[in-house]
């Protein structure tokens, strides 16, 4: 999996600009509701749940939204029924690009997704065409200048923690493991006394799409409109774009 950092460096990025969304909490609370809707109300039974709960809460959304898209799921309180489903395609430059949706109009979201490709230079693909250049990871990142750990201390602690591997960037100690230990690592490692700026189960790519400026610049704008849909909770891609041309487009 050597060279996840380049999609690090745009994970970051993203974290950073989805906090300034208003749109976050309805994100956050869908999944939630979600999680809740098929593995039951209980975070310390459903680790799908826990997980959201801990993202939410991450994300400084109050308690009682929480509860309230819990409730929700659960049927204590009544609220709309929502179905997942996953796009997959092409951005610019072939980009692949992969887009995780909870909707209660799934015509009104391939069309939007459809629209978002489309305008940015993308197009949209069958189910499978890109699925498989992903695997699906736990991914924690610790900010290294939040803790006085070494790059050898953390490698030895990430692994009794029972993670899979671990790489250091100039700014954090990346760790990944396999989605089923995510959890009971997360867990691990915060009774050790670690936060994390990113802690979530996500979708890593094999292998990665390079771009020059221009292209980079149109697969950013079509990441931000998909994210600015508010069915769309999450995109995933493998583009491969120059930190220093992140910077002048950020």
């Amino acid at each position: 999996m050597a060279g996840h950092s380049k999609w690090s460096n745009i994970k970051h990025r993203k974290g950073a600009q989805d906090k300034k969304r208003g749109k976050l909490f309805m994100k956050l609370a869908r999944e939630i509701y979600m999680a809740a809707k098929q593995g039951g109300g209980d975070p310390d039974t459903n680790p799908p749940l826990r997980q959201a709960v801990d993202k939410a809460r991450s994300n400084n959304m109050p308690n009682e939204n929480v509860d309230r898209a819990i409730k929700k799921a659960t049927g204590d309180l009544e609220g709309v029924n929502y179905e997942e489903f996953t796009y997959e395609g092409y951005g610019p430059g072939g980009v692949a690009v992969m887009v995780k949706v909870l909707t209660d109009n799934k015509n009104r979201t391939a069309a939007d997704v459809r629209h978002a490709f489309n305008k940015n230079d993308g197009n949209l693909g069958e189910n499978g065409c890109v699925a498989f250049m992903f695997n699906r990871k736990g991914y924690m990142a610790i900010d290294r200048t939040e803790t006085e750990a070494d790059e050898e201390d953390m490698m030895l602690e990430v692994i009794e923690a029972g993670a899979e591997e671990m790489e250091t960037t100039d700014s954090h100690f990346e760790i990944y493991t396999e989605p089923e230990t995510f959890t009971e690592v997360k867990k691990s490692l915060e009774e050790q006394g670690y936060d994390f700026t990113t802690s979530e189960v996500t979708m890593i790519p094999e292998t990665y799409t390079p771009l020059e400026e221009e292209g980079v610049e149109k697969m950013l704008k079509l990441i931000d409109m998909l994210e600015d849909n508010e069915d769309v909770q999450e995109v995933y891609h493998n583009l491969d774009a120059d930190e220093a041309v992140l910077e002048k487009l950020s």
